[in-house]
């Protein structure tokens, strides 16, 4: 009898171990998602609207949903990286601070586990932000909290530093112009997609965001579908619906909102008030 008492207690150790650390993942994040919708959540806009918050936005997920402080992801184990972010956008968020850029580290609250930073490495990718750095720089905490790895994507250089870069900025003017937006970002993950690295990283033919602002009259949105590949074509020419995305990803976007101001926005294609 004596010979299994150890294996019991490593294998009652590890339950243990693996119990909490799920429950204290889980904890994690409701408290993160609680803390912002008590910071933002209580008073009106000037104009009326309420402020947005992360929780009544969520896109939906069948994967684990991870709060961190000032983003969500849902990570898909599958591919190796979110399937979507979304974050809140504000004038307040956006500054000139030039933080050092620290090393990527793996999310240790995605209990599947995230892949290396490792696996980026000589595979001719970037390891693409999802939720940009550049969207985090109100502090150097919420700066840093954006390279975890479950918050980058293979892509080409090209794209990264060119049209990509591009949408991220216009999407800051418009958090500047209108003080606040809800972001949505992610990518087309599918079967077959070619991958890198030992944990066989997929790489995503196509990128979207989807950007909403609220207002009195039930806001305004717009989505953006690229192909991961270099143009010099403008980010207008890559408008789409939010309708066509759901279509390609099976993520169901804003489904909080009352069906007939969901309907309307998710169907237009149009920068029309932007």
């Amino acid at each position: 009898m004596r010979k299994y008492i150890y294996p019991i207690i490593i294998l009652a150790c590890a339950a243990t171990y693996y119990f909490y650390q799920d429950n204290g993942s889980d904890a994690y994040s409701e408290e993160n998602i609680r803390l912002e919708e008590i910071t933002n959540g209580k008073e009106n806009n000037s104009d009326g609207s309420i402020p947005l918050t992360r929780k009544a936005l969520l896109p939906s997920s069948e994967n684990q949903i991870v709060h961190h402080h000032t983003y969500s992801l849902s990570y898909n184990e599958q591919h190796e990286q979110a399937e979507w972010t979304a974050h809140i956008l504000r004038a307040s968020d956006i500054t000139s601070r030039d933080y050092k850029r620290p090393y990527f580290e793996i999310d240790d609250k995605v209990k599947t586990k995230t892949a290396h930073w490792r696996n980026y490495k000589k595979s001719g990718y970037d390891r693409g932000h999802l939720v940009p750095a550049g969207d985090r720089k109100a502090t150097k905490a919420a700066y840093d909290e954006t390279f975890l790895t479950s918050n980058i994507s293979p892509q080409i250089h090209e794209f990264n530093a060119g049209i990509w870069n591009t949408l991220e900025q216009k999407t800051r003017y418009y958090a500047k112009r209108y003080d606040e937006v809800y972001v949505v970002t992610g990518s087309i993950l599918k079967k077959n997609l070619k991958t890198i690295g030992t944990e066989k990283v997929s790489v995503p033919e196509r990128f979207y965001k989807i950007i909403y602002r609220n207002d009195a009259n039930g806001g305004k949105m717009l989505a953006f579908l690229m192909p991961h590949k270099e143009t010099d074509a403008s980010i207008y020419d890559f408008i789409t619906s939010v309708d066509r995305i759901e279509e390609l990803t099976g993520t169901d976007f804003f489904a909080s909102l009352p069906d007939s101001i969901e309907d309307k926005l998710e169907a237009s294609s149009s920068s029309k008030g932007w």
